[in-house]
């Protein structure tokens, strides 16, 4: 018999989010970069398969990873893009597949900015302001222009109606990680004096925009979050003060989710590892649980979301039962043990592993860890089970043979 463990507050609780919609439990799986879109940037039946099996195995949200707004502006080269209702067929099988276990979907979409792909889309990326980002490969982006900036907004909530059209059950923005809503927001990459920059109140007004907008598609009563940086963890950057401010405007539009994450692929701290902390912020796992502490007070009504760390049954039963957020978040853990969240869940699980993978070179193991995982998901995607046996070398082979020596810089996860 399996020994019971008895989780502090148990995740199996319901969440009622602000506009009705319910949650069955306290666990979520966080968006990870599955990069399993068809040559066209449709959805594949390998994405249905991978969806199947989350959705049956107990977590109460599944967050896909970043489906893209503009093919023109790609993240990775298998990015499923949606414009319009091409793919709407394929969009409804993959929603049914996770929600046939009762779990919610939702579909983080985004616009990659500076951090595109360039060899992927074949243009020139775009920003807010004509500055590359501190990552090898990257050239200098195209500052938009206010046009521009207008239709991309416009970007966002097509997608969105389109994703609410195929069945999902609601959608993040991705505003966290350095792309293009990130980029708004941060004091090194936007650097216009007009009136999408200049200030804090200026830099933040294109994820207002796009949040006006997208609610003005989808309707009142669909929900919409968005995956925000506690911090960029860079001088000069997005700071703390400056997300607690965001998140209060965010609020006050009436925002149903926020998830709450830190860094940019210059300065990884949802990669590599945690920032720093305190041995007492250590022991509760989570990175940012800190700063979910800090802001609930700036924002009382909306549910918090904490991905990054957690590892056991008792953190993140702790973290649910003291109110430092409402929703627990996995990742890369999912790609290793994708039928855990039943147990996790149930109490009947203690731990579970994220299968870290690094081969010691600073520079490349933020790459090869995210490469491996993303081979894990290719595996259930094609019905087998993942393999947490692979050695880290096998992946750094893998990564050259399918993208070339390029692939050995820091790649993008959810």
């Amino acid at each position: 018999m399996p020994e019971t463990i008895i989780t502090p507050a148990g995740l199996g609780q319901p969440l009622e989010l602000p506009r009705g919609a319910r949650l069955a439990n306290r666990l979520a799986k966080a968006a990870m970069s599955e990069q399993l879109g068809d040559r066209a940037n449709a959805p594949t039946e390998d994405l249905v398969r991978l969806y199947e099996r989350w959705g049956r195995e107990g977590a109460g949200l599944l967050i896909t990873g970043n489906v893209m707004v503009d093919r023109r502006h790609l993240g990775e080269p298998r990015n499923v893009v949606v414009e319009d209702d091409r793919d709407l067929d394929r969009l409804r099988r993959w929603a049914r597949a996770g929600q046939a276990g009762g779990s919610r979907v939702w579909v983080q979409i985004n616009h990659p900015g500076r951090q595109a792909m360039w060899f992927a889309g074949g243009n020139r990326p775009v920003a807010p302001s004509a500055i590359a980002p501190k990552i090898p490969g990257f050239v200098t982006p195209r500052a938009l222009t206010g046009a521009e900036i207008e239709e991309i907004v416009g970007r966002y909530a097509a997608t969105a109606a389109v994703l609410r059209r195929a069945g999902f059950d609601g959608i993040q923005l991705h505003g966290a990680h350095g792309y293009l809503i990130s980029q708004f927001l941060s004091p090194l990459a936007n650097q216009r004096d007009d009136e999408w920059g200049g200030d804090p109140e200026r830099r933040r007004r294109f994820v207002l925009e796009v949040l006006r907008a997208t609610r003005a598609a989808v309707g009142p009563d669909f929900p919409v979050g968005i995956k925000l940086n506690s911090a960029d963890f860079q001088r000069g950057g997005f700071s703390e003060e400056e997300s607690a401010d965001v998140l209060a405007a965010l609020a006050a539009e009436g925002i149903d989710l926020v998830e709450i994450s830190g860094g940019t692929y210059e300065a990884p701290a949802m990669v590599d590892a945690a920032p720093v902390q305190r041995e007492s912020t250590r022991s509760r796992e989570a990175y940012f649980l800190d700063y979910a502490e800090r802001v609930r007070e700036r924002v009382p009504g909306v549910p918090l979301m904490v991905t990054g760390g957690f590892r056991t049954t008792r953190a993140m039963g702790d973290a649910i039962g003291d109110g430092s957020c409402d929703l627990v978040g996995l990742g890369r853990p999912l790609a290793v043990e994708p039928d855990a969240a039943a147990g996790l869940v149930a109490g009947t699980r203690p731990r579970i592993d994220a299968g870290d993978k690094r081969i010691g070179i600073r520079a490349m193991d933020g790459a090869v860890d995210l490469y491996w995982h993303t081979r894990q998901l290719h595996r259930i995607g094609a019905g087998r089970e993942p393999r947490p046996g692979e050695p880290a070398w096998r992946t750094v082979l893998a990564m050259v043979v399918d993208n070339g020596w390029g692939a050995l810089r820091r790649r993008r996860g959810g």
